[in-house]
């Protein structure tokens, strides 16, 4: 009975040991993946911001709430891929202009890495109509184990991706986060007419005018989960006639997570953080120590002198 006993824990022990990097180098990055159930709501604040209203024809300054849901859609995410649809919809709240701007942008994107994939009806509907866009870069996440580098990440008004420059490390709620600067340069981005004395020039009728963008994003990523806990949107929009000449504000506004958002995604990043730690360290460490152990014991077992049954 004492050798049988042996020989299972040997085997058992063997297994245990034979698994450990299995799980840590195989299945683990299997299972660190993107949800395909997706869904948050994340709010950002803009004050003193100037915009043009269509409402009052005019630009008004007030602050800005805006509102940003991301959901799922389950049934699109296939093979390394989820897809998640996002709508933004912001509010004046000082001028009570609700829904000065709203966007809708479809994306699907490796749930493994994060970057951009161009399937299942990638769009951005905002302003002029929905647009179908090849995604490219990191959207929503940073990829897993973030590093200190550059990485190209997508932007949804210029329907391009942009580096995102590592900018140093830095603490957001307590938790230790990566910086990454996003410039943008001054990029059109819709053809609008408005009438001539809108835009405060001589004539009658309307005028063809270029809304032009330019922005600086800041990410403050935790690096472990590449959740980015933590976003700042300088964004610069104007109105530009074919001559080049600056006419009028049509969005200047910076615009940041509120403390509440930034507290849930923070608490979302640790519970991420403690789940890949089990995957990836504590269950293959505990499968190595738990399978030598075993195996030593067998081994004793079986070398063990005295009456074998």
């Amino acid at each position: 009975m004492r050798r049988g006993l042996g020989v299972v824990l040997v085997g058992l022990g063997a297994f245990l040991v034979v698994l450990a990097p299995l799980l840590r180098f195989q299945v683990a990055d299997k299972l660190v993946q993107a949800p395909a159930n997706q869904y948050s709501i994340t709010r950002l604040t803009a004050e003193n911001a100037q915009y043009f209203s269509k409402r009052d024809l005019k630009v008004l300054t007030g602050t800005l709430d805006i509102t940003v849901t991301t959901r799922g859609d389950v049934k699109e995410a296939k093979d390394d891929h989820v897809v998640w649809d996002q709508f933004t919809n912001a509010n004046d709240v000082t001028n009570n202009n609700p829904q000065i701007s709203m966007t809708q942008f479809r994306s699907a994107f490796n749930k493994f890495n994060g970057q951009g994939v161009t399937c299942c009806g990638t769009s951005v509907n905002s302003g002029s109509g929905a647009q179908p866009v090849q995604l490219q870069g990191q959207v929503f996440l940073f990829p897993f184990g973030v590093e200190k580098k550059t990485y190209q990440v997508f932007n949804t008004d210029t329907r391009k991706a942009y580096d995102a420059t590592f900018d140093g490390e830095d603490t957001v709620n307590g938790l230790r986060v990566y910086r990454f600067v996003q410039k943008i340069p001054p990029t059109p981005i819709e053809k609008l007419s408005a009438p001539a004395s809108v835009l405060h020039m001589k004539g009658k009728g309307d005028i063809q005018v270029d809304r032009v963008y330019d922005g600086v994003n800041t990410f403050w990523v935790e690096p472990t989960t590449g959740v980015p806990v933590k976003q700042e949107q300088q964004r610069h929009e104007v109105l530009k006639t074919a001559d080049g000449v600056e006419r009028m504000p049509a969005l200047i506004a910076t615009a940041s997570f509120t403390p509440q958002t930034v507290g849930e995604l923070v608490q979302t990043a640790r519970d991420n953080m403690a789940q890949i730690t089990l995957i990836k360290t504590t269950l293959p460490l505990v499968a190595l120590i738990l399978g030598l152990a075993l195996a030593v014991v067998g081994v004793w077992l079986l070398l063990r002198p005295g009456r074998v049954d």
